[in-house]
């Protein structure tokens, strides 16, 4: 750890790293900022020892490498000084304008949160020395969701002005780059976050170099072993790789000038994380991967860009399959390259990316290569589209005052990946990944979402719940009048994912008469609580756990949709009072322990039983990775694992059981029209779901059909879940609950 003395890092750093394009008074601007920065920040210490200038300093380097505006690099200077010193957001306006204000207001996330008081920030700020007000928050053990509610008001702030995401990114990038201070529990969860938030914001704004660095760094921390593991396999192939590297550009750059074809050749940087994350999807080693080898051709123009992989294709074999062209059809996020892979001379795979110097600027730098590149007063079309299309994608933020569901709306409506469908107009319309017909019907208008009844895909008849995929066409079927149905808010159904549409469906109810949203929220809870079999409920005391005055408030909330039934069954299935809940009423059995075996850093890898040594649950086991069978698990003193050869002992891969989980037998009834199939139907959406059918009891009386199952369920959540599901189910007219 770095001792407490440690100098503040001098001014002149900075201003040598300033863009060429600040003025004097530009740069004055900055001097004055870090002055005031540096008086406020003083006497307070980073956790590491240092003095807390140098975050607010590091801050405002990240920022002058991505070139932004000095408003915004003087911003960065001052970005932490409102939320923790005497300085006030008057005296950052009176000094340095309202542009300058405006900014650090952004940024300051916690100033005016409830039930968050200035002394507790100051405490943790001494204590533990990071200028993130959500370790803060976590740390003094305060509500779980006041990091979800910092980022709520980062991305409401995003909606107005994008720079204030730079700051924010800014300060996370340096803020994980001196992680390593933290406490261990904080650095875990600081550095999911970063994984689940921050990388992806940064990818959605195609400021790939931030999103890089912060995957890299919060994966070392989120899972050490794989990343240590994947780290030192690199650096071990280091030499080798880059010698290969070399020649294969020396080959490229021959075959180039041969043609009269400009370009700039490098070795693509390798990132652990991307490295990991296909290692998982593809379910592979760290040898099959195949960007570990790979480069750069960056070309003067767009037809040089296909004249280069014509003749990359025309000397060596293409790999089906591993062509992307992102020129004619850039990603979601305005990123533009040509990607291929072929078999390289020496037989091994090399993956190509090919790109013009402009389109490599917005890959790097994404949104901030406005002001990068394209400085003075020229209208800039590419940067007004990217922020108009932030701004479309979120078009929802106010409607959404729950800061858990904002942050959970973020991960569904902006860093999910998209779908572009057609309408039958032949109109492309852009949704998140995994969007319904519902949807899709909103995005189109409101009043053909609230009218849709059903939906034809290319044609054919699907249900609600169907999954639109890229090339869809979509035509939405609607009713004369009416309105959205309730069941549209509930996610155990999955007929609505995106943030957009559950907002306009809301304010439809919103609309509706008080009685009824009151009298349908009881109406709703109250069946669902019977369903479960949960007996008498004090709705009073219910009301207070949730915020309200009054039960009839939760109501009407619950009328509205503005609270959900599944939310108060999750909060109800944690409580401990509640333990008792499904041991009652059924068979009791212990901890099931699942046979299923983890390979460590790659799910979903096929897994046999080695027949030499039979390996069963309790036996200390280990993996050997077979091409094209997975990985087989052995006894770790197994006779073959013991004599294998050196070359052989790198395909070991370390693996262990599956976890225990205590399953609870639950008795529910299901009534039903009879039908073929039936039972086969509610078994196939059990065993989707992950539930075991204990017992099975079937009554038949003419057309009606009566099933009585015991399942084995984790908790009332996932009970609430199923009997949803059971009751969508074609003829299915009822499932719930039944004692003994």
């Amino acid at each position: 750890m770095k001792s407490a003395t440690t100098p503040a890092i001098p001014l002149e750093k900075l201003l040598e790293q300033l863009p060429e394009t600040y003025s004097l008074a530009d740069k004055e601007l900055i001097q004055r900022a870090y002055r005031v920065a540096e008086e406020a920040h003083r006497d307070q210490k980073r956790i590491s020892g240092e003095p807390y200038i140098n975050h607010c300093l590091a801050v405002a380097q990240i920022l002058a490498e991505l070139r932004v505006p000095p408003e915004v690099l003087a911003a960065g200077l001052l970005h932490d000084t409102v939320e923790d010193t005497t300085v006030t957001l008057n005296d950052i306006q009176n000094d340095f304008g309202d542009v300058v204000a405006n900014l650090v207001d952004g940024v300051t996330k916690l100033t005016n949160l409830p039930r968050v008081s200035r002394d507790d920030q100051h405490a943790e700020k001494n204590h533990g020395g990071a200028s993130e007000p959500e370790a803060k928050a976590a740390s003094l053990g305060r509500r779980p969701d006041m990091a979800s509610e910092t980022l709520r008001k980062t991305f409401l702030a995003m909606g107005d002005d994008v720079r204030v995401v730079l700051i924010k990114l800014a300060d996370r990038l340096h803020n994980m780059r001196t992680l390593g201070h933290m406490p261990e529990s904080k650095r875990k969860r600081i550095a999911q976050q970063t994984l689940d938030i921050f990388a992806p914001l940064a990818n959605r704004l195609g400021i790939w170099q931030i999103k890089w660095e912060l995957e890299d760094l919060a994966f070392r921390y989120v899972n050490p072993e794989k990343y240590k593991e994947i780290a030192e396999q690199l650096a071990e192939r280091r030499p080798d790789r880059e010698a290969q590297i070399q020649a294969i550009i020396e080959s490229l750059k021959k075959l180039f000038d041969e043609h009269n074809i400009k370009v700039e050749l490098s070795g693509r940087p390798k990132h652990i994380y991307s490295i990991y994350k296909k290692m998982q999807e593809k379910g592979k080693a760290f040898e099959s991967v195949r960007d570990v080898r790979a480069v750069r051709l960056i070309v003067p123009d767009v037809a040089a860009c296909y004249t280069a992989l014509g003749l990359i294709h025309t000397h060596w074999r293409p790999i089906p399959g591993e062509f992307d062209d992102y020129i004619a059809a850039p990603k979601d996020n305005f990123y533009q390259s040509l990607h291929t892979a072929v078999i390289w001379d020496d037989g091994k795979p090399l993956e190509v990316q090919i790109r013009t110097f402009e389109m490599h600027q917005n890959a790097e730098y994404g949104i901030a290569a406005h002001w990068r590149y394209k400085e003075g007063t020229k209208r800039d079309k590419s940067y007004e589209q990217r922020i108009n299309w932030l701004r479309n994608m979120m078009e929802w933020r106010s409607d959404v005052n729950d800061a858990t569901e904002f942050v959970e709306s973020m991960r569904s409506d902006v860093f999910q990946d998209r779908v572009y469908v057609f309408t039958p107009r032949g109109d492309i319309i852009d949704l998140p990944a995994r969007s319904t017909p519902i949807d899709f019907a909103y995005h189109v208008h409101t009043d053909i979402g609230h009218r849709c009844r059903g939906a034809k895909v290319n044609g054919k008849l699907v249900p609600l719940y169907h999954e639109l995929k890229t090339g869809d066409q979509v035509e939405i079927l609607t009713a004369k009048r009416g309105g959205p149905s309730r069941d549209w808010l509930n996610s155990n159904l999955g007929l609505v994912k995106t943030q957009r549409a559950k907002s306009k469906i809301r304010l439809w109810f919103k609309k509706e008469d008080y009685q009824q949203n009151l009298s349908q929220g009881r109406l709703l809870l109250e069946r669902e609580l019977q369903r479960l079999g949960i007996p008498e409920t004090n709705f009073e005391k219910m009301a207070r756990d949730f915020g309200y005055k009054a039960p009839e408030e939760m109501f009407v909330d619950l009328g509205t949709g503005d609270l959900s039934v599944s939310k108060i069954i999750h909060e109800i299935s944690q409580r401990e009072e509640n333990a008792n809940l499904l041991t009652a009423g059924a068979p009791t059995t212990e901890q099931t322990v699942t046979d299923a075996v983890n390979v460590v850093g790659l799910k979903g890898l096929l897994t046999t039983m080695g027949k030499c040594c039979h390996p069963a649950p309790g036996d200390q086991i280990i993996g050997y990775i077979t091409r094209g069978r997975g990985a087989t698990i052995h006894r770790q003193d197994c006779p073959n694992i013991l004599r294998l050869g050196l070359q052989d002992r790198e395909r070991l891969v370390r693996v262990d059981w599956g976890t225990q989980v205590r399953t609870y037998p639950v008795s529910i009834r299901i009534r039903a029209y009879d039908r073929q199939g039936l039972m086969g139907d509610i078994s196939n959406l059990l065993d989707d779901e992950g539930v075991n059918i204990a017992d099975v009891k079937v009554n038949v009386n003419r057309s009606l059909a009566e099933l009585r199952l015991i399942v084995e369920v984790q908790d009332i959540s996932q009970l609430s879940k199923i009997l949803t599901k059971l009751e969508n189910v074609p003829n299915v007219t009822e499932a719930h609950r039944v004692s003994g």
